[in-house]
């Protein structure tokens, strides 16, 4: 498998990735939600407007440069789902909201004040999210009264517009079976809508519920009622969902090609990816650091920056200059560590892909 590349490489198979974009489309479109899915797990402007073209509406970015880069390419409804804080970021917003459709968040009166001056420059309202927090503790304010009591704080604010709420509910993460994942998803559900019903109440507009995971998101029956969800790494799926049911082996179409240096012994091997291609990132539903295609009986057991180390609870059964491929415990951290990844359809090198956003983390 993939014989042919230089390694380490990272390929993307282009023709499973469309499959999972349509798939999430189709599946939160039956429930009335739009999928506006996170740029972060792929940083890439070609995938970016693919996930339009198939039917995504608006993107997500985790932070403003990230942002920057895809609206300077021509993407115009862009969610920043992170608090932007400092004058820094506010001139940057302010420049950003000439060539796009831009909404944030709060979850702090000082953030908010600082968004509400840049409004004020701009004479033109930032439109805002309320933060929720989802149960993580990550800097949304609580459910229900609390987020009431705060986006009564800020009502008066002249320089910004609140239109709805986010949503996180990080905690599904820590599930390991449908049950749990079900659970999480109608809890999810219901703090969206309960908080939304007082805000609403009180006056607050609520066009944009915001919430879904790459898991909930594909729970999406359970969400209905909510306007948009943000699944990230749901494009390329990694071990988290693999080990949950949620993905299978061929559904994973992010894989990380690796050759074998060195044969230590009968169960012991080494590979040139380390930490600086795989990411130091494990999965709690699996042991080691990626899971290798093909090779359930091999474990990635230890990563130096170039090196990973390799053991089998079997015969190894592999030579100096065999390649393999490993599925990634997190997808959302690989394509960020390299300049551009391996576009495979048909078993063949398309094209190269750009991964323009590389390191946009501020």
């Amino acid at each position: 498998m993939y014989d042919y590349l230089p390694t380490p490489a990272v390929v993307v198979e282009l023709e499973q990735v469309e499959k999972n974009l349509k798939e999430m489309v189709e599946q939160n479109e039956k429930n009335g939600i739009h999928v506006r899915p996170h740029i972060k797990p792929h940083k890439s402007v070609e995938i970016a407007k693919l996930q339009q073209a198939l039917g995504a509406k608006g993107i997500t970015c985790a932070k403003l440069g990230e942002a920057e880069v895809m609206a300077e390419a021509g993407l115009k409804d862009i969610l920043i789902a992170y608090p932007l804080i400092g004058e820094d970021k506010m001139e940057r917003l302010e420049k950003l909201m000439d060539i796009a459709d831009i909404i944030t968040i709060v979850n702090s009166t000082a953030g908010a004040n600082q968004l509400s001056k840049a409004g004020e420059r701009k004479n033109r309202k930032v439109k805002v999210l309320i933060e929720i927090d989802g149960g993580i503790s990550r800097g949304g304010k609580k459910p229900f009264e609390p987020a009431l009591k705060f986006a009564d704080s800020i009502r008066e604010l002249s320089g910004i517009e609140i239109i709805g709420i986010m949503y996180y509910g990080g905690t599904i993460y820590n599930e390991s079976t449908m049950e749990g994942f079900d659970r999480v998803t109608k809890s999810e559900h219901d703090n969206i809508a309960g908080t939304a019903k007082m805000l609403r109440a009180a006056g607050f507009k609520m066009e944009v519920l915001s919430g879904g995971s790459s898991y909930s998101s594909k729970r999406s029956h359970l969400l209905k009622g909510i306007t948009e969800v943000r699944p990230g790494h749901y494009i390329f799926n990694d071990c988290g969902q693999l080990f949950t049911s949620f993905a299978t082996e061929e559904q994973c179409a992010l894989r990380v090609v690796a050759t074998v240096v060195c044969v230590n012994d009968e169960k012991r091997a080494i590979i040139d990816a380390g930490s600086k291609t795989l990411t130091s990132d494990l999965c709690g539903h699996h042991e080691g650091y990626g899971y290798v295609v093909g090779r359930p009986d091999l474990t990635i057991t230890k990563l130096n920056e170039e090196h990973g180390f390799i053991e089998s609870c079997h015969i190894l059964n592999l030579q100096i200059g065999d390649k393999i491929a490993i599925i990634p415990n997190h997808a959302c951290v690989i394509l960020n560590l390299a300049d551009e990844v391996y576009g495979i359809r048909n078993g063949r090198v398309n094209h190269m892909i750009c991964i323009d956003a590389r390191g946009k983390n501020r």
